[in-house]
């Protein structure tokens, strides 16, 4: 018993293991591409673009310490968990320790927030306060819409439209057409990450009672769903480009093809714990696909100066 111990994180190491850092690319995707759109169109701002990532990362940290201590109310984590580990299921801290945790990380996300809102005016305010609430909402309250299937859409608005929208919102005081159309592929990756989390969950979710999508539609379909999320991203940036909404450097993404390629053969070919891999790799592939398309969107203006 005394080795179990031993090996269980304490301190810092804990809530690093609760926080889920290979979830943060997700919530820094968004805000990269948003930077890079406000570069192109020259209202970029360094400080309120470092604000809003940090934001996005506390939110983002808040929404898992959430899932962590909701999922283990409803139970939905019980019996053998084949993610990551899940804190207060495994009794590594208590509901009311992750609790306090959420609250903390969204209290300073709230600090920022104000600042935001200081340079950027109340809009920021709504965006914060319903990027907090759907947090909660996922797993949380009486009625948790990850718990009915609707959590792929709700993951796409906020990690697509409202972030990279809202991240170039704070430095510009306003939104173009390119700005939302250049949201939608990373909404779309995003929402794929979500699919191999939740295809890979599918029978003990099923056993919950956790409706998610994947619950719903079953494996093979969800599988399908993943390469239409990752396909369809590459396909509105030919698109985009096409009808001159993005320059040709936006193409940069395709260097990316490859990995999408590899995680598609994998999510197609894996199951259960297997599916770790692919949840990891598609959280890269949504940070390298947005940085791809952010550099593509600077070297054009960089070359037109």
């Amino acid at each position: 018993m005394q080795i179990v111990k031993e090996q269980n994180p304490s301190g810092w190491r804990l809530w690093w293991l609760a926080a889920r850092p290979k979830t943060l690319p997700a919530a820094a995707a968004p805000v990269v591409l948003g930077a890079a759109l406000a570069f192109s169109d020259g209202v970029f701002k360094p400080l309120p673009g470092i604000a809003t990532l940090l934001a996005s990362l506390l939110l983002q940290i808040g929404a898992n310490l959430a899932n962590d201590v909701f999922d283990y109310y409803r139970g939905a984590d019980a019996g053998e968990r084949l993610g990551p580990v899940r804190v207060t299921t495994a009794g590594l801290a208590s509901p009311r320790q992750v609790l306090l945790a959420m609250w903390i990380v969204f209290g300073c996300a709230a600090v920022l927030g104000s600042y935001l809102l200081w340079i950027s005016g109340w809009p920021v305010v709504l965006i914060g306060l319903f990027a907090i609430a759907a947090a909660i909402g996922y797993t949380g309250g009486p009625l948790p819409y990850g718990y009915l299937g609707m959590g792929d859409l709700f993951v796409f608005l906020f990690f697509g439209p409202v972030a990279v929208c809202g991240s170039y919102y704070v430095m510009a005081r306003s939104v173009t057409p390119q700005t939302i159309w250049a949201s939608i592929p990373i909404g779309l990756l995003t929402v794929a990450i979500l699919v191999v989390n939740n295809l890979r969950d599918i029978d003990s979710d099923r056993k919950a009672d956790k409706r998610t999508l994947a619950v719903r539609l079953g494996a093979a379909a969800t599988r399908r769903q993943y390469l239409a999320c990752v396909a369809a991203a590459y396909v509105l940036v030919v698109l985009m480009w096409l009808a001159g909404l993005a320059p040709a450097w936006a193409l940069l993404v395709g260097l990316s093809a490859p990995q999408a390629y590899r995680m598609v053969q994998t999510v197609n070919t894996t199951q259960g714990r297997a599916l770790n891999q692919a949840l990891a790799g598609t959280g890269q592939l949504d940070l390298n696909f947005a940085i791809l398309l952010s550099a593509g969107f600077v070297i054009s203006a960089l070359l037109a100066s």
